[in-house]
C-alpha cells in the first residue's frame, strides 16, 4: 500500500550525490535539513509539527510535537539513545544505520586480533628502546584460534566473515535464532547473511558454556535495559586467563569495576576499547596505565570514516523508496528491542 507524501527533516551531514537522490525519490515532497542534532534539544514548532520522516542520531527533546512522524532513521548503528520515548505510542518506525560501518568496524576487530595474537604494543615499546628481541610470541598466528562474538547482528557477521577467512574457530551467542537475516542493508559481498558460518550457536544464559573455551571474545551487541553491565565478574571470571576481550560496540556492555579488577587481576590477558565509560577520556582514567589495553578512541567506525556519509544515505534513499511504496524497511528496529530487558 503506497503511502502519502513524505515530508522529511534531515538534521545529519548532507552527502551532495545521496540528497539529490532523495530529493529525486522525494518528488516535490519537502526535503529540509537542519544542522546536526544533538541530544536534549528542543526544535521549534513549526518546523517539525508536519514532518513525517527525519534523518537524526537524536530525537528532539519536543518529540511530542511531532504528531505526525511515522519514521525515524537513524546515524547509528545504536538507539540506546531512544530508549524510555513514547515511540509505540506515537507509532514512529525506527530504522537505525546497521550495514554503514560494519566493514570498518569488522577491520578494526582483524587489526586488534592481530595486535594482540603477535603482541604488537610489545614489538613497539621494544623499538622505541632501539631492543632486538625475536620472541617466540612476536611470531603467532591467529589460525586455529577460537573467537566468541556476542551479538550476531550485521557488525557481528562480518567480523566473523573475516574471522573464519583467517582460519579462526567462530562461536557466536545471541538473545534470538542464528539463522538468514533478511531486510538488512550491507555491502556485496559482505557479512553472514544465513547465519552459517558459527561452528556453535549459544543463547545468553549458556554463558558457562560458552566464555571458558575461547581466546578472543568480541562484543558486537546493542546496549538496551537488558545488556547494560551484560559482562560483570562472574562473566570475566569464567574467561581462561589466555583471553582477551573486544569492544567496538558500547563501554558498558561490560562493568567497569569488574573489568578493571579483571584487567589487574590477570583474570583475562588484555583488552581492546575502542568504546569508553567517558569520551573524551581524560588523563587521568584509569584504563591509561594499564599495559594489557589498548585504547582506540572511538573510531572503529563512526560518522568521521570516509564511507559513512556515503552509505548512510544509500541507505536513507533506498528505505525511502521502500516507504513510499508501502514496503518493509531495511534495518527496522522493533519496539521490544527498545524496550528489552
Amino acid at each position: 500500500m503506497k503511502r502519502g507524501p513524505a515530508n522529511i527533516l534531515v538534521a545529519l551531514p548532507i552527502d551532495a550525490d545521496g540528497l539529490a537522490r532523495v530529493r529525486a525519490i522525494a518528488a516535490g515532497c519537502p526535503v529540509d535539513r537542519i544542522d546536526w542534532l544533538p541530544p536534549d534539544t528542543e526544535l521549534p514548532a513549526e518546523l517539525i509539527r508536519e514532518r513525517t520522516v527525519l534523518l537524526a542520531d537524536f530525537a528532539p527533546r519536543n518529540l511530542s510535537a511531532m504528531a505526525r512522524l511515522r519514521w525515524l532513521q537513524l546515524g547509528s548503528a545504536g538507539y540506546e539513545q531512544l530508549t524510555g520515548l513514547p515511540l509505540r505510542r506515537m507509532g514512529i518506525r525506527i530504522t537505525n544505520a546497521s550495514g554503514v560501518n560494519d566493514v570498518a568496524i569488522a577491520e578494526w576487530c582483524v587489526a586488534m586480533l592481530l595486535a594482540f595474537e603477535r603482541d604488537v604494543p610489545e614489538m613497539l615499546r621494544l623499538q622505541a628502546g632501539r631492543a632486538w628481541e625475536r620472541r617466540e610470541k612476536f611470531q603467532s598466528e591467529l589460525r586455529g584460534r577460537r573467537v566468541g562474538i556476542v551479538g550476531y547482528g550485521n557488525i557481528g557477521r562480518e567480523t566473523a566473515r573475516l574471522c573464519r577467512a583467517l582460519g579462526m574457530e567462530v562461536w557466536a551467542m545471541s538473545r534470538g535464532p542464528i539463522g538468514p537475516r533478511p531486510l538488512r542493508y550491507a555491502l556485496p559481498g559482505t557479512g553472514d547473511a544465513e547465519g552459517a558460518i558459527p561452528s556453535r550457536r549459544f543463547g545468553p544464559d549458556e554463558t558457562a558454556e560458552f566464555l571458558p573455551h575461547l581466546d578472543y571474545l568480541i562484543l558486537t551487541a546493542a546496549l538496551n535495559p537488558g545488556s547494560h553491565d551484560l559482562l560483570g565478574a562472574r562473566e570475566l571470571r569464567l574467561l581462561p586467563p589466555r583471553a582477551v576481550l573486544l569492544n567496538p560496540a558500547r563501554a558498558h556492555l561490560v562493568d567497569e569495576t569488574a573489568l578493571l579488577r579483571a584487567l589487574r587481576a590477570g583474570w583475562i590477558a588484555g583488552a581492546a576499547l575502542d568504546s569508553h565509560y567517558r569520551e573524551p577520556l581524560s588523563t587521568d582514567d584509569p584504563f591509561w596505565e594499564l599495559r594489557n589495553v589498548v585504547i582506540t578512541p572511538h573510531i572503529s567506525g563512526s560518522g568521521g570514516s570516509p564511507h559513512y556519509q556515503s552509505r548512510l544515505w544509500e541507505l536513507f534513499a533506498l528505505d525511502l523508496e521502500r516507504y513510499l511504496a508501502g514496503q518493509p524497511l531495511l534495518n527496522e528496529v522493533s519496539w521490544s528491542d527498545l524496550d528489552a530487558r
